[in-house]
């Protein structure tokens, strides 16, 4: 359906069929369409043409969803409002998918810190390493991110890694990454660099909690598979 939307019949608008139908009953392109609000006037393209071309540029929302801003604003008509947008409203919906940690949370299970970390994790190209900062009931102080790109023992150091637990006065700590292939399997950095930090943190008089490593839909943790 060509034209502007504001010519349409008002029950394909997607506004008008949402507020009838629900969301469900928009395609992946219309919510776009409703994010973007506005099409491209230069080539004469509809939101929903623009939102379109975004899904066909990427490939489904998970990977735009996964883009930079750069990249969103390559896509013909997008510009930095629109790309700004489109990744405000996604990084939303992963936050509704996610199961926030609250400051002070208690500490219970590594499927716990999977919940918090799996929507935000899963479409990250990098390798993002971070630590939990707990005290001595074992509740969440907060995180710190310690390094971003792919792991190794240069920049995951143990100075790194406790200098943030030091200052907080922290009683133990969680360690996690994630691996964007979506397979969360240590690999023998990993498992090294968990070593040596456990390490560190005895001489520290920090304990190590777990290791935590984040893949798509599942993840690996040192503690449950009796490694740490």
């Amino acid at each position: 359906m060509n034209g502007s939307i504001k010519e349409w019949p008002e029950n394909e608008r997607p506004r008008e069929k949402m507020q009838i139908r629900g969301t469900d009953a928009l395609t992946d392109a219309e919510l776009l369409a409703l994010i973007l609000r506005t099409g491209d006037h230069a080539s004469g393209q509809s939101a929903i043409d623009l939102g379109r071309n975004i899904i066909l540029t990427f490939g489904d929302l998970r990977k735009v969803a996964a883009a930079t801003l750069t990249e969103l604003c390559n896509v013909k008509g997008v510009g930095p409002a629109k790309a700004t947008s489109i990744l405000a409203a996604l990084g939303l919906a992963g936050r509704v998918n996610s199961d926030r940690l609250e400051s002070l949370e208690r500490f219970t299970s590594p499927l716990q810190i999977f919940n918090h970390f799996h929507f935000s994790f899963r479409d990250r190209r990098k390798e993002y390493f971070l630590t939990l900062l707990l005290d001595g009931k074992i509740r969440i102080i907060r995180q710190e991110q310690i390094s971003e790109g792919s792991l190794n023992q240069s920049i995951v150091h143990p100075r790194e890694v406790f200098i943030a637990a030091v200052k907080e006065s922290a009683a133990a700590v969680i360690l996690v990454h994630n691996h964007p292939s979506g397979d969360p399997a240590p690999s023998r950095e990993d498992r090294e660099i968990t070593r040596r930090l456990k390490e560190s943190g005895e001489i520290m008089g920090i304990r190590v909690l777990d290791h935590i490593i984040i893949g798509d839909g599942s993840y690996y943790s040192f503690v449950e598979m009796g490694l740490l």
